[in-house]
């Protein structure tokens, strides 16, 4: 047994939401983009017979087209590409076309005082849809919009953060879903404990939200309470600068409601900017109001004391007992508790949570092979993910192939992604996901593989010959990381390895 002598949005809603208020953005005197809301309606859930969405596919979305086709109405939408999560919702009931095509839009989304239109910001102004829709008087709304009415009607508990807000959020979304206080959740990935990104509540007026900040999107909040978990610079190419970025934060501090709380983590270079009667708590793995003392890791097993102002829990167990994890659940266990959660119930939460898809998400674990999945796509989260696998495997070769997600943040970060992903033994490199954006001029992978650190084992491929790769190479530990879509060659891999290691 060794023992660690230092402790290292979603949005929920019910049946009964009546939006009567319609978002409108304003500039704040710091040229931030914020939210006043108008006593004139948009349009109340009753009269929404149809919700057409101009990119469908995005995590954040789905849900809340799930939330809609629960309700019964029509649901459809546009995308670029399929993905097993599109071709879930179409089994679900919505209605789906990948082809930017005003032709394809259902008649049922053709009327303008019946239909929502609900868009992502990684839309451009100019898609024909979305002009169409625009030109001829619908009800056009982003996400966030409609994220930012839902949080007026009930209590948002909001994760926020530049990495760990959709781990934590869905930690606490399941605490609080399993005991007497409940909730419903709009989650930015999926649960493994639901195996879907939505939870519905008829009885709870929890909201739990994840708080995006590309386009300054969690703007339109107004959280009951809300956690920041970090704030390392990102996004850049919509800041421009770090201290804009840290500004953003700073404004979304101050949309947290009186009488609500704001959990922060131990030493962010924000300045929270929280108005009068909200309560500031910080925590971190080892310090602050809420931390933990006692750490355990045993056999592939990790128990910690949760150390809170409130009530300090004993013996809490990990239910996916990754070393990180102790640090998302001290903010998950802290949301959930502040409202109402008992001990017991925060102990069972945590020892049954299950993980979210892409979240340090092992697909095979034995002992002849590891082999696992990670969202990781900043060098902060790279960072905490290497530290963690390098901490669970100590002594076997760690194999990572990465496939870096945009240009600019390419651009941007790549000393400190060489610095990351030194941590680990052997660096596959393929080529940048570009997203949303154009290709940069001299900035490729290439920029990443100069900067790494002597004693790394390291190549480049094409994500094309990957599959071959695996195939030909031994493993100890392999780790398929980033935000792009070499996912998509996850069960492949499982399999050739499950083949290969008998």
């Amino acid at each position: 047994m060794r023992r660690v002598s230092r402790p290292q949005t979603i949005i929920i809603l019910n049946t009964k939401i009546n939006c009567k208020s319609r978002c409108r953005a304003a500039i704040s005197p710091g040229g931030q983009k914020s939210v006043s809301v108008e006593n004139n309606k948009i349009m109340e859930l009753k009269e929404i017979k149809a919700v057409y969405f101009v990119g469908a596919g995005g995590i954040g979305m789905s849900a809340i087209a799930r939330y809609f086709l629960h309700r019964g109405v029509v649901v459809a939408g546009y995308d670029k590409t399929p993905s097993a999560l599109t071709t879930q919702l179409e089994k679900e009931g919505m209605l789906i076309h990948y082809e930017e095509n005003i032709d394809e839009i259902p008649h049922a989304c053709r009327n303008q005082k019946s239909s929502l239109v609900i868009y992502t910001p990684a839309i451009p102004a100019d898609h024909k849809e979305l002009v169409y829709f625009r030109e001829n008087g619908f009800d056009v709304e982003k996400r966030a919009q409609v994220l930012g009415m839902l949080t007026r009607s009930h209590k948002g508990l909001c994760f926020a953060g530049t990495h760990g807000k959709t781990t934590t959020s869905t930690m606490c979304a399941h605490i609080m879903h399993q005991s007497h206080v409940d909730c419903n959740a709009f989650l930015g990935g999926i649960s493994k404990n639901y195996s879907s990104n939505y939870i519905l509540s008829k009885e709870s007026d929890f909201v739990v939200i994840e708080a995006d900040e590309f386009d300054r999107s969690f703007h339109w909040l107004r959280p009951w309470m809300s956690v920041i978990t970090s704030t390392d610079p990102d996004h850049l190419d919509i800041y421009g600068t770090k201290e804009a970025y840290l500004e953003s934060f700073a404004h979304y501090s101050s949309l947290i409601q009186p009488g609500g709380a704001l959990i922060i983590h131990k030493g962010l270079e924000m300045k929270a900017q929280v108005q009068p009667g909200v309560k500031v708590y910080e925590y971190s793995l080892d310090s602050g109001d809420f931390h933990a003392e006692n750490i355990v890791i045993e056999n592939g097993n990790i128990s910690f004391d949760f150390i809170s102002p409130i009530e300090t829990v004993r013996g809490v167990q990990l239910g996916q007992p990754v070393p990180i994890n102790i640090e998302n659940g001290i903010a998950a266990m802290a949301m959930a508790q502040l409202n109402g959660c008992s001990s017991e119930e925060l102990k069972y939460g945590m020892k049954t949570y299950r993980g979210v898809d892409r979240r340090f998400d092992f697909k095979i674990k034995n002992d002849k092979i590891v082999f696992l999945s990670d969202y990781a796509h900043h060098p902060k989260e790279i960072y905490q993910s290497a530290r963690s696998i390098r901490e669970l495997y100590r002594d076997k070769k760690i194999t990572v192939i990465f496939q870096p997600h945009l240009y600019t943040r390419t651009r941007d970060f790549y000393k400190d992604f060489a610095d990351s992903l030194s941590m680990l033994d052997e660096v596959v490199l393929c080529d940048i996901y570009p997203a949303r954006e154009e290709p940069i001029p001299g900035v490729t992978s290439q920029l990443i593989y100069d900067n790494l650190k002597e004693g790394v084992e390291k190549k480049m491929i094409h994500k094309e010959d990957v599959l071959s790769f695996v195939k030909d190479n031994d493993f100890e530990v392999l780790v398929v990381l980033g935000a792009g879509d070499l996912d998509n060659y996850v069960p492949q891999i499982e399999k050739i390895l499950q083949d290969k290691y008998k």
